[in-house]
């Protein structure tokens, strides 16, 4: 009988990254894919339906419900893959991981993924609480059947939930503060920008902020953040006229706070214009960031370690489920300042793991 180990061991490949492609699980190389589908199909081996409902029976299955991301919009792929590699080192242990994304700017995406969900028949769901009215909703129906769940990325105050997993938002939006007011003159002003889109249900955005404005009334109380919201950023021209027309309006600002992901577009923005030399501070080393500051177009990056927040929320439920292990009710990943000097030593589990099923 041919087994996954036999396939594995004829593709030059690891045994998860064959149950990866047996499961449609994703992270693996079209062409590794490929080549291994072809084994398949050549030795005719099939998954036995007997023996899985066999193996399934004292498994756990741990649904996981995530935003998509894309090449300009990157940060849940750190997630994600921290999340993959640790479906991969539990499934020897009984626990079988499932995946479901949506939209993360699409309340209806995101209640359609969780139907989705909901029909796999999930022993605990770890997702994303994107917006609040549909994850009252979804919480509702969870906790009628008694599923555990735990909040990923995003902390909000009065659910069930066993756990959140992810940054203090709150102090690293302080830690922001400290570092803008680091060298600032004493008549400079400090511009927070905003996307709209961000605005909404978004706490840890909304924490950040706030954060970083307490700093400020602790420490200068004269110095009163100005704001400024976008409502597109994908939109470039009219995200440029809108800075170019804030800046104008305030000559004595020298200093931007951007508290999402969407650094690098603000950067590319100012970029266009004759406005340089201010200090930027903006969150989580995507690729477009990192670049960013490698090129001394940004201060300071804040690092939410993302990869390990999709590492730790496996861990942390597979320890509740086979352990019956109840964790903290905050668990907190570090925070992490990143300047051009230290970036690339920041997230090498990601970088090796992705190294890793690159290869395979």
């Amino acid at each position: 009988m041919i087994r996954i180990k036999d396939i594995a061991k004829e593709a030059n490949v690891s045994e998860g990254t064959v149950d990866r492609v047996l499961h449609n699980r994703g992270g693996v190389s079209s062409k590794t894919e490929a080549k291994i589908r072809k084994i398949l199909e050549r030795r005719n081996y099939s998954i036995n339906p007997v023996a899985s409902a066999l193996a399934m029976k004292n498994k756990h299955n741990i649904a996981v419900l995530i935003p998509e991301y894309n090449e300009t919009d990157s940060f849940w792929k750190s997630p994600y893959l921290g999340v993959l590699k640790a479906s991969d080192e539990v499934k020897n242990i009984g626990i079988q991981v499932n995946y479901f994304k949506f939209n993360q700017y699409a309340p209806t995406s995101y209640l359609e993924s969780f139907e989705a969900l909901l029909k796999t028949q999930p022993t605990a769901v770890i997702f994303a609480p994107t917006f609040l009215n549909e994850t009252q909703k979804i919480a509702k129906q969870l906790e009628a059947v008694d599923i555990p769940y735990l909040f990923l990325n995003i902390d909000i105050e009065g659910f069930n939930n066993l756990t959140y997993i992810g940054q203090d938002s709150y102090t690293s939006g302080y830690i922001a503060g400290k570092l803008m007011h680091l060298g600032m003159e004493k008549d400079s002003k400090i511009l927070i920008i905003q996307s709209r889109e961000n605005s909404g249900d978004n706490n840890a955005i909304s924490k950040r902020i706030h954060g970083f404005n307490d700093f400020f009334k602790d420490h200068t109380p004269d110095t009163t953040p100005v704001n400024l919201k976008i409502e597109n950023l994908n939109d470039i021209s009219k995200t440029q006229q809108n800075i170019k027309t804030c800046l104008d309006s305030h000559e004595l600002i020298t200093g931007i706070f951007i508290p999402s992901s969407r650094t690098s577009v603000i950067v590319d923005c100012l970029n266009q214009t004759d406005y340089k030399g201010f200090k930027i501070i903006g969150f989580d080393n995507t690729p477009q960031n990192v670049d960013c500051l490698k090129n001394d177009d940004m201060s300071f990056l804040i690092s939410q370690k993302p990869f390990e927040q999709g590492y730790e929320s496996i861990r942390v439920m597979s320890d509740y489920l086979l352990k019956s292990k109840v964790p903290n009710d905050k668990v907190y990943l570090p925070i992490d300042i990143l300047i051009k000097e230290n970036v690339v030593y920041n997230d090498m589990n990601q970088l090796m793991f992705e190294n890793a099923i690159s290869e395979s």
